[in-house]
């Protein structure tokens, strides 16, 4: 389970809640009138007021726990014994204990939940329960007689969307037939529609929480497929790859990360995918064991108001095209850096996040007109989709030092108030790779690489991608009215 994505004080929430109980009390009338809208609301449920007790009763045997095992590492050879060392005692060996000496532990474990999606025993999960896993296992309810475990082998997996399909292992006197449940449609959910979710939090096996749809299309920042439904249905660590289910008991999302606190648990904000993106690459992921998705070959970013003007745009809405990876479809089909997308095929573009999620769902082959404004002006181009590889992913999202960089136009050079347009600008850093770590921040203009002139994105792939694992790269950074030097470690 992902957690810890934001972290909020709940001080004064807590305060405010011990000083002001919600509770009622007093007169007769009042007492009356709660009866009343209590009836009412009794009333009116579609499934009768035990609605979420049948739900329970009903789903619950579809949804199991899911542990893993992942087999303890090799240990490295012991370094010899040096003769010469006094008593005969390594004196390297202080240093190899330090560093080595736990490294042959116990298996790893994990834990997580999943559900029965077919009479074959297929289940839905997330990626991240079983990434790495030598062994699944999970456990079922088995009727009166409890729980019963089976083995479970990887079906096919996508890290992408943090979804992946297990099938049960059956042996002979194994039962053949399953409970399961129904997938229901994620794009006609509420915002305040009611949802169940179960699952296993910290263990606890089939934990029935409820709660309603928070917000709908949420991006955490997660990857680029980010559209979460978000709930405050409570759900902790160990949720990851069970169902939330609408009232009428259709799964309608996978459970997967939480907004924790500083115990780790639940404060009432959890997210879950939609279902309709695992219903979109399940017959890739029980067929090929991965999904392929459409490819344009562009590296986009979010048009600011600022961005906007330069641009002669009357809007913010669409993707602004910073780079063309070369002979990508789109290079073959005429689109330039500086292009706004604002349609594919059929679909609007609102927002930079939208385009990858529609490329992406887009069959390969299939040619598409796409609706870009170059210079203020309207123009369409046919697009013929490819196949995104992994490593189309990586030339268009992040260079060796985990930055983004682009072309400074005589637009931007205006839009930033420069003087000049040589150099790149940091156009996206990646938490947690070298060029943030080093403190390269958005906005930022690389001039030189290891004392070397960088004028454009040319210059700087050239030197870049030189740069060896472990190589230090030292920039020359223009950052407001200052130039600074940075150095950039390469893992």
């Amino acid at each position: 389970m992902n957690s810890n994505i934001l972290k909020a004080p709940l001080s004064m929430i807590l305060m405010a809640l011990l000083i002001f109980p919600l509770s009622f009390s007093g007169s007769d009338s009042n007492s009356q009138f709660i009866s009343q809208a209590h009836a009412v609301s009794a009333k009116s449920q579609p499934l009768g007021s035990n609605i979420f007790v049948e739900i329970a009763k009903k789903q619950n045997p579809a949804v199991v726990n899911i542990s893993t095992k992942t087999n303890r590492r090799a240990r490295p050879p012991r370094p010899p014994r040096d003769p010469r060392a006094p008593g005969g005692q390594d004196p390297f060996q202080d240093f190899y204990d330090k560093f080595f000496g736990d490294r042959e532990k116990k298996p790893r474990s994990g834990m997580g939940s999943g559900f029965i999606i077919d009479k074959e025993g297929h289940i839905l999960t997330n990626n991240h329960v079983i990434d790495g896993a030598d062994e699944i296992v999970v456990l079922i309810q088995d009727g009166d007689n409890g729980e019963k475990e089976y083995d479970a082998k990887l079906v096919g997996t996508d890290s992408k969307t943090d979804i992946a399909l297990i099938k049960l292992e059956l042996k002979d006197g194994d039962r053949k037939i399953f409970p399961t449940l129904s997938l229901g449609d994620s794009d006609l959910l509420e915002v305040g529609e009611w949802v169940v979710a179960i699952g296993n939090p910290f263990g606890l096996s089939h934990t029935v929480t409820v709660g309603v749809v928070s917000a709908k299309e949420r991006n955490i920042g997660s990857g680029p497929y980010d559209e979460y439904i978000q709930t405050d249905a409570s759900i902790n660590p160990g949720n990851s790859g069970g169902p939330l289910m609408n009232i009428k008991g259709e799964v309608i999302g996978i459970n997967t990360a939480i907004i924790s606190g500083n115990t780790g648990g639940n404060v009432g904000i959890g997210f879950a995918i939609p279902i309709n993106v695992a219903k979109g690459i399940l017959n890739d992921l029980k067929e090929k064991g991965t999904v392929t998705r459409g490819w344009l070959g562009v590296m986009i970013q979010k048009i600011t108001p600022d961005l906007a003007e330069s641009f002669n745009l009357d809007r913010t809405e669409g993707a602004l095209v910073g780079d063309v990876i070369p002979n990508s479809p789109a290079e073959k089909a005429g689109i330039k850096r500086g292009d706004v997308i604002v349609k594919f095929g059929n679909e609007e573009v609102r927002s930079m996040e939208e385009l990858p999620k529609i490329v992406g769902s887009t069959t390969p082959g299939k040619a598409v007109n796409v609706e870009v404004i170059r210079d203020g002006k309207k123009k369409v181009l046919e697009v013929t989709i490819a196949v995104l590889k992994d490593e189309e992913v990586k030339v268009a999202a992040v260079d060796p030092l985990g930055i983004q960089v682009q072309d400074i136009t005589p637009d931007i050079a205006q839009s930033l108030n420069l003087d000049e347009v040589e150099g790149v600008l940091v156009s996206d850093v990646t938490p947690g790779e070298p060029g943030g770590e080093a403190g390269l921040k958005r906005g930022d203009i690389i001039s030189e690489v290891n004392r070397q002139k960088v004028a454009n994105t040319s210059d700087y792939e050239r030197i870049t991608s030189n740069l060896k694992g472990g190589a230090t790269a030292l920039m020359l950074v223009k950052r407001g009215g200052t130039t600074i030097y940075i150095a950039v470690k390469l893992k």
